[in-house]
């Protein structure tokens, strides 16, 4: 289980210079979430972002001014001894073949979610990546939820006895498709909700309770105008009996809770979102210069049972602790990645299993979905 403790990283008097960072896309994931974890980041320097918008090199310019831009992602792998690490936060149609040219190169790769279009594409890079020796791993953020964290930790330590059922929910309420590759219908662009906040979901579940053994969906377009999957249900019972049911949405007038775990001897529900993407998107940033990842305390959850409850606080959320693991891992051969790649397969072959189970309105037994 992946915990918030942050490992060490490079940067201390006498120690070698930062890794040299190239990020490849300067939209909300590059801008917001990527170049701002990067850059206070110890041991990591964002050396240059790969985007052709002049909006975009103009904000780039603004705040990462030390950042060279390049035009394209070939400009910035023609020249990979510049480089010690790639991260690729474009289109989710260009991952698997960035990620091919970035590893071909010798180059530590990060991939945003999903690390491919298909589970067969996201092996097919795990091995490319074994092969060489090179660091593969893929930026799951919400392993660092505060409210993924809590979770984890009550499970850890037992504090909800055998956890029996595991409930968790992404649901926003945006009823008109907005412009991008995201409301595609080309599968191609891997759009839609289920491989957006589902690929999380997924990952979290698995992270939490281990391998499925069966997997059923329900995958709706239910937005006018919409081509994409907008509104999925997946019901996933693990090989330890765990149930986990799933929901992500973006047609929800009322969202539910954001985390209900059920044992036989309490349970956690947790309203709200977790803090870190509102305040990324905002500006701030994971500089020391303010207590990060604190929970709104009227969002705590409620740990107990009917008879007798108690608001818990809610862990701190810490997606910086994801870019020090690439920092360490960059530092000392050996040291594993923050995010396992083969986790991404797995969380790939739910994925894939729910397009069938919806296809099909019957439950996929994952031993039958082809390897």
């Amino acid at each position: 289980m992946t915990t918030s403790a942050r490992p060490a990283a490079p940067g201390a008097p006498g120690s070698r210079p930062p890794f040299r960072v190239g990020l490849i896309g300067y939209g909300l994931a590059g801008s917001a979430f990527h170049a701002p974890l990067i850059a206070t980041t110890p041991g990591l320097r964002l050396a240059a972002v790969v985007t052709a918008n002049p909006d975009r090199r103009a904000q780039l310019r603004q705040e990462h001014p030390d950042a060279r831009a390049v035009d394209t992602p070939e400009q910035l792998l023609a020249d990979p001894d510049a480089l010690d690490l790639v991260v690729i936060a474009s289109p989710n149609r260009t991952h698997a073949p960035l990620a091919r040219a970035a590893l071909r190169a010798g180059l530590a790769t990060v991939v945003d979610k999903p690390l491919a279009a298909t589970a067969a594409e996201a092996r097919e890079l795990c091995t490319l990546a074994g092969s060489s020796g090179t660091l593969l791993t893929v930026f799951q953020n919400r392993r660092w939820d505060g409210d993924f964290l809590t979770a984890a930790r009550l499970v850890r330590e037992g504090a909800l006895g055998r956890v029996h059922r595991f409930e968790s929910r992404f649901e926003r309420f945006r009823p008109k498709p907005k412009p991008g590759w995201r409301e595609l219908a080309d599968p191609a662009e891997v759009g839609g909700t289920l491989y957006d906040l589902g690929s999380h979901l997924v990952d979290q579940a698995l992270t939490l309770f281990g391998p499925v053994d069966t997997v059923y969906a329900e995958i709706d377009v239910r937005r006018d105008g919409a081509v994409v999957d907008d509104d999925a249900f997946l019901a996933l019972t693990h090989a330890n009996g765990t149930r986990s049911h799933l929901w992500t949405s973006a047609i929800a007038p009322l969202v539910g809770p954001r985390l209900r775990v059920l044992g036989d001897a309490a349970g956690y529900v947790k309203p709200g979102m977790d803090p870190q993407e509102a305040a990324l998107r905002t500006g701030l940033r994971p500089d020391g210069t303010m207590a990060w990842g604190a929970d709104d305390p009227a969002q705590y959850g409620t740990l107990g049972t009917d008879a007798s409850t108690t608001p818990l606080p809610t862990d701190p959320g810490d997606y910086p602790a994801f870019y020090a693991g690439v920092a360490a891992a960059l530092a000392t051969p050996g040291t594993p990645p923050p995010v396992d790649p083969q986790d991404a397969v797995a969380t790939l072959t739910v994925l894939e299993a729910a397009r069938a189970s919806a296809a099909t309105g019957t439950a996929v037994r994952l031993d039958a979905v082809p390897a």
